[in-house]
């Protein structure tokens, strides 16, 4: 399977697959000489792992990450790091009576069409469970773009079923279930969750990530824009549905000169772009914006046909989110991370 490959001079290899042996990750063009230990990769992956509350999956994955390579004595040695997180509590048989199903919402199709062959069980690599080698790879880069660089990223939860934060407070995101940055909403959120649970359906969500203490400079101006390898680095989550910048969708209604992010003496005095203006860094904070999808796994009867093209009901029982956007949230912050450290060692590149 091509296509598993991210990056230019930080680059990461993810493989395995739902209901496999293991998930993990490569990764390659890492500073040596960085402290870095499964303790620091683990806090991270306790982020997205099931079974954190009662809207999430209850499959009883504890993800203890293992270093195989490219660590020595706690320091990074320059060579490739490989991860590796064993899968303990797949339960396959779940799948069964979907195996020749096309289920909505799922690669089932796809996948079949492309390689005509396809792993039924937890969506094999379509699974969530690929980005573990996200997030591992992740806890590396934002280690190293806070320790050299001083760069920050927090990513947080700001709309589940159109109940909006109305406003941001990074001390709130993990202090609640949902990972909304607004503990006024939070409850409000869960009881939504809990009620489409009930009627065994889903819902889904926006995360928003802002990223601070980037240098201006960092992006190349054409193809490789920052602001689009950030959206292919987004896009490329299964459940993302689409990315903004900045005032995002909202600059169609903007007249140029309210669009327009003006200088004094001071700098920038508004962030419209959101942080990147020609596919350069301005310096200023990045931000953006993702849709998640409702998770496509529910157990309310949907209209589907099999692989002989009979039409039939697909009912998915099993371990999964209500939700998707809380448990992305970090996967969302490793790609950030990924996209700005591969970015950073390319203009250091350049100027060598």
């Amino acid at each position: 399977m091509s296509g598993s490959v991210f990056g230019k001079e930080f680059t990461i290899s993810t493989f395995g697959e739902s209901h496999g042996g293991a998930v993990g990750v490569i990764v390659d063009g890492v500073t040596p000489n960085i402290e870095i230990s499964a303790e620091n990769i683990q806090k991270e992956l306790n982020k997205r792992r099931p079974g954190q509350s009662k809207i999430t999956t209850q499959r009883d994955e504890r993800d203890m990450v293992k270093i195989l390579s490219g660590v020595y004595e706690g320091r990074t040695t320059g060579v490739p790091i490989m991860l590796v997180v064993f899968n303990k509590d797949a339960k396959s048989n779940a799948y069964d009576n979907i195996k020749d199903l096309f289920r909505p919402g799922h690669a089932d199709y796809a996948y079949l069409q492309k390689y005509g062959i396809r792993d039924h069980r937890g969506s094999g690599r379509a699974s969530g469970r690929e980005t573990i080698g996200r997030v591992a790879a992740g806890a590396i880069a934002k280690k190293i773009l806070k320790e050299k660089y001083n760069i920050d990223i927090t990513a947080y939860v700001v709309n589940v079923a159109g109940i909006k934060a109305q406003k941001i407070d990074y001390s709130e995101i993990e202090n609640n279930i949902v990972r909304v940055a607004d503990k006024d909403v939070a409850e409000e959120i869960v009881a939504k969750i809990t009620e489409l649970m009930k009627q065994h359906d889903s819902t889904g969500g926006i995360i928003e990530c802002n990223i601070t203490g980037v240098m201006p400079g960092i992006g190349e101006p054409t193809f490789d824009k920052l602001d689009a390898d950030l959206a292919k680095a987004m896009l490329s989550i299964g459940a993302v549905k689409g990315i903004e910048f900045g005032a995002g969708f909202g600059v169609a209604e903007m007249s140029g000169s309210e669009n327009n992010d003006w200088m004094d003496e001071g700098g920038f005095q508004t962030n419209n772009a959101g942080g990147i203006i020609g596919g350069i860094s301005t310096g200023q904070d990045i931000v953006f914006r993702v849709p998640v999808k409702p998770t496509s796994s529910i157990a309310k009867p949907q209209p589907t046909v099999d692989i002989n093209g009979e039409e039939v009901v697909c009912e998915t029982f099993g371990r999964h989110d209500p939700i998707i956007a809380p448990r992305a949230v970090p996967v969302v912050e490793a790609m950030a991370a990924i996209v700005i450290l591969d970015h950073i060692k390319r203009q250091k590149a350049l100027h060598a």
